[in-house]
């Protein structure tokens, strides 16, 4: 299972030079000062329940790194505490090598900052070139093929250094979790979909992500074995359907056995130390289980931290995991894929699916935001906001994601879940979609993670942030 919380290396650098007088150029004395300062600043203002931070108190001059030997002290100190990124604050002009061979040696997103460089004394003379320095430590971080992230030139109470610190706390916990991905795959995809079709060989060879097949044999027994040793998970899970519902004739007859479903599921997760699955839905499932659904008890899983893509889609549980992740693990995914236009909206498309979102996600009033059951699949319309959409789709081993975003806007009442989707020009979307390599199943989340997406990136060299309909 995905860990959402992030640790943070602090780095305060400072050029190695012979100490100056106060008053003067490039001093120690006032890189030491700032470097204090923001350290204990980002400290006492960005540490919650998920992010921490490791610091470099005790270690080179009045814990700044400048040298060799101190970057070496940091480096140690880093992997102890498994620190999952690493910023660089340029207390002064910085230190390229320091920096490269920090970053070099940790293989983590590296965010680079340089204050604002705002003191000057009466005689011309400023202790610092903060914004100077970071265009030779990025030179450096390059010339080692090293990844980074920047932060413009601020101060660190600043609106903008409060923004870009967080949307980087985001890209560090996707780029963490990415790598490695452990994939269940639940059955085999359904025989018309080629659409999804993956590659799983090139999956592990590109970002180490592991597809782990498990097959229905397994999960008939699996099933058998949670109906008797869960027995008060499967009754607790019965009564939130019962009480979070309305539901047609048809659904009361499954509810025991979407209860069951959900608790296998779960078992399966812990079980094979999975972070996400891609199952099969509408076929193999109503045949081994006598019509049972598991639309709704993805829906299930979702609100409890599980996430399940349906139509064995690999690439949409990659997608899913990596919003979640840039949403530190607090929204919840939605599987709604391009359906129809908007019969008057020229710009308004209806991401749709059957019944698979997140009870957690429905629209709170309004047409339609009532939950019901109809046949075992989710009826309701989801939350209004601001949505990423995204998917992670490839051809001919070139991998790419496409980020977009929508606002919610009124549409017509249908079935299943979903919300009707405006775009700034749907038609450019639609165009780039049957261009390809993309198909019509996408992800959305809440919020706008396209910064956050685009960053992810540079982490992976074999994925590509897809920007062709940016203006």
């Amino acid at each position: 299972m995905f860990d959402y919380r992030v640790k943070i290396g602090l780095v305060p650098l400072r050029r190695n030079t012979t100490n100056r007088p106060a008053g003067t150029f490039l001093t120690w004395v006032s890189a030491e000062e700032r470097g204090r300062r923001f350290v204990e600043y980002i400290e006492k203002n960005f540490s919650d329940e998920k992010i921490s931070f490791v610091d470099t108190k005790g270690l080179g001059c009045s814990d700044l790194i400048f040298d060799g030997v101190s970057s070496a002290q940091a480096v140690e100190r880093f992997k102890a505490e498994n620190v999952d990124a690493v910023m660089i604050i340029n207390c002064n002009f910085g230190n390229e090598e320091a920096a490269a061979d920090i970053a070099g040696a940790l293989g983590k997103p590296v965010l680079l900052w340089a204050p604002l460089d705002d003191e000057y004394y009466k005689d011309g003379m400023r202790p610092t070139d903060s914004q100077c320095g970071l265009f030779g430590v990025s030179r450096q971080l390059q010339r080692f093929h090293i990844p980074f992230s920047h932060l413009p030139c601020c101060r660190v109470d600043s609106e903008e250094f409060s923004a870009g610190i967080k949307s980087f706390f985001r890209v560090a916990c996707m780029v963490k979790n990415f790598r490695g991905m452990r994939i269940g795959q639940v059955g085999a995809r359904p025989a018309p979909f080629f659409s999804v079709i993956w590659n799983e060989g090139e999956l592990m060879e590109k970002f180490g992500v592991k597809i782990i097949p498990i097959n229905f044999a397994v999960i008939e027994q699996r099933m058998k074995t949670a109906a008797e040793a869960c027995k008060e998970e499967i009754a607790e899970i019965a009564g939130y359907i019962l009480a979070n519902y309305t539901m047609d004739d048809l659904t009361p007859q499954y509810i025991d056995r979407m209860a069951t479903l959900a608790v296998m599921y779960k078992n399966l997760f812990e079980e094979f130390d999975l972070d996400v699955i891609s199952a099969e839905c509408w076929t193999a499932t109503p045949i081994m289980f006598d019509g049972l659904a598991p639309c709704a008890v993805y829906g299930i899983l979702n609100d409890m931290g599980y996430i399940i893509s349906c139509e064995s889609d690999v690439h949409c549980a990659m997608t899913m995991a990596l919003l979640k992740c840039a949403a530190l693990g607090d929204g919840r995914p939605l599987f709604g894929e391009f359906t129809v236009r908007h019969p008057e909206n020229r710009n308004a498309e209806l991401l749709w699916h059957c019944g698979p979102f997140p009870l957690s996600q429905k629209a709170e009033s309004g047409k339609d935001s009532t939950a019901r059951l109809v046949n075992q699949r989710e009826w309701f319309r989801a939350k209004d906001g601001t949505y990423t959409v995204a998917r992670i789709d490839q051809e001919s081993g070139n991998y790419m994601i496409l980020p977009l975003v929508c606002r919610t806007t009124d549409g017509p009442q249908t079935h299943g879940t979903y919300i009707w989707g405006e775009f700034d020009d749907l038609q450019a979307v639609e165009d780039r979609l049957l261009d390809g390599p993309y198909i019509h199943h996408f992800v959305e989340i809440l919020g706008d993670y396209r910064r956050e997406i685009k960053e992810f990136c540079k982490y992976f060299p074999n994925l590509k942030a897809d920007t062709t309909l940016e203006k």
